[in-house]
């Protein structure tokens, strides 16, 4: 997926995957939700998310709701508080160890 955000270009095909989280439903269910966190080339962070009728993706389409996608734009601190709320602890590791500390 592709899109332009103020005046930035953001495209699933050239940045780097790090993380993907799925609430465990099936695509044809409609509370089926996928997260996928990208890092583009530049560093910049974005969510790549798509669900069902019933998921945060979802898309008016009249008097009905389908599924849809969305990209959102992330800072650090959110990519950072995304790993940690969905438990990716080596990508965590791998982009923010200079935040982190033993307890």
């Amino acid at each position: 997926m592709k899109t332009i955000i103020n005046g930035k270009r953001y495209d699933t095909e050239t940045a780097t995957k790090i993380a993907r989280w799925h609430n465990g439903y099936g695509c044809t269910d409609f509370n089926w939700c996928e997260e996928t966190l990208y890092r583009t080339p530049k560093g910049v962070w974005f969510l790549h998310g798509e669900g069902g009728a019933l998921s945060g993706y979802s898309e008016s389409y009249g008097n009905c709701r389908g599924g849809g996608s969305a990209i959102q734009p992330m800072s650090d601190q959110e990519a950072k508080e995304w790993l940690e709320k969905n438990e990716k602890t080596e990508a965590l590791e791998a982009h923010f160890a200079d935040q982190i500390q033993d307890a």
